[in-house]
C-alpha cells in the first residue's frame, strides 16, 4: 500500500495547495491513504470544523494535529465528534478528542493512525515513548500497519524516537518544524522516518508567517498578531510505501511541489 503524509497545512494557501496538488499526486503515486496535518489550516493557527471538512473534500482521509489544536475555541467541543481529526495520544486523561483510529482501505486493510506529541521545547505532557509504546501494543492486535505522525520540536527527540519506534510501526513522519529535512529514510527494523515533512503553505514566509512580522519580533521582541503570509505556495509531503503483509515500509520518497 501507498500512503501519501502532508506536511502541516499552513493558511488559506495551504489548503489551496493542497487541493490542487492532491489530485495529481495522488494519481501519479497510486495513493491508497492520505493523512494531512492540519493544526494551522485556519488562518495559519488552529482548524475549524468547516476547514477540517473542507479537507477532507479534498480526498483527506486523516487530519492529524498537535499544540494549536485548541487555538480555536470554537472546535473543541467538535474534536469529540469528529474521529477522523486526531489530537496528541499524550494529553492528559480527560482531554477531548481522539489520539489512534483506524482506517480501512479497499474494503479489509486495517490501517492505524496516532498521533504524539514531543515533550522537549513543548508543552510538558505525558512521555510519548511510554504512551506511544502502550498504545502500539494494543494496536498490533489488529494490525501490522501503524503510521505515527509526531509532532515534536527537538531533532535529537525525533531521531530517538524513530529509533524507539524502529520495527513496531510502519512510519514515524515529524512534523511541527515546518522546515522539510533531507533524512528520509527506512530504518533498519521497517519503519520508514524523516525527521520533518515540511509545510505546506507559502514559501516566501518564515514557516508560513509574513516575514516583516516575525523579523521585528526579533529585533525588538514586542508581542504583535502574526498573520500569514500571501504569494506563492510549496505542497510538501512523503510517499511512503508498506508491505501489507508484514507492516513494514519498503520505501520512503520526499516531495516538495511549488503551488500555483
Amino acid at each position: 500500500m501507498k500512503t501519501l503524509f502532508i506536511g502541516d497545512i499552513v493558511g488559506k494557501i495551504g489548503r489551496n495547495a493542497t487541493k490542487t496538488s492532491l489530485p495529481s499526486v495522488s494519481s501519479k503515486y497510486k495513493i491508497d491513504l492520505v493523512i494531512a496535518n492540519g493544526e494551522n489550516a485556519a488562518g495559519g493557527f488552529g482548524i475549524t470544523d468547516k476547514i477540517a471538512s473542507e479537507i477532507f473534500g479534498y480526498g483527506v482521509h486523516v487530519i492529524t494535529t498537535g499544540n494549536h489544536v485548541w487555538d480555536k475555541k470554537e472546535f473543541i467541543p467538535q474534536i469529540s465528534k469528529e474521529d477522523r481529526v486526531l489530537r496528541p495520544l499524550n494529553y492528559p486523561p480527560g482531554v477531548p478528542g481522539f489520539g489512534s483510529l483506524f482506517h480501512t482501505i479497499r474494503h479489509s486493510i486495517k490501517v492505524a493512525v496516532v498521533n504524539l506529541s514531543g515533550r522537549v521545547f513543548m508543552s510538558n505532557i505525558d512521555c510519548p515513548f511510554r504512551v506511544g509504546k502502550e498504545m502500539i501494543e494494543r494496536l498490533s492486535a489488529q494490525t501490522k500497519i501503524i503510521i505515527i505522525d509526531f509532532h515534536a520540536e527537538a531533532t535529537s527527540e525525533k531521531i530517538a524516537f524513530g529509533h524507539y519506534m524502529d520495527g513496531k510501526v510502519s512510519a514515524v513522519i515529524g512534523t511541527h518544524t515546518h522546515v522539510q529535512t533531507a533524512d528520509e529514510k527506512i530504518l533498519p527494523g521497517g519503519t520508514a522516518y524523516i525527521t520533518d515533512v515540511g509545510m505546506t503553505g507559502p514559501s516566501d514566509s518564515v514557516i508560513g508567517i509574513e516575514k516583516e512580522q516575525i523579523i521585528q519580533r526579533f529585533l525588538t521582541n514586542m508581542p504583535m498578531r502574526f498573520e500569514t503570509a500571501k504569494g506563492e505556495g510549496i505542497f510538501s509531503a512523503v510517499v511512503i510505501e508498506t508491505d501489507e503483509e508484514t507492516g513494514k515500509s519498503t520505501a520512503i520518497q520526499r516531495l516538495q511541489l511549488t503551488y500555483p
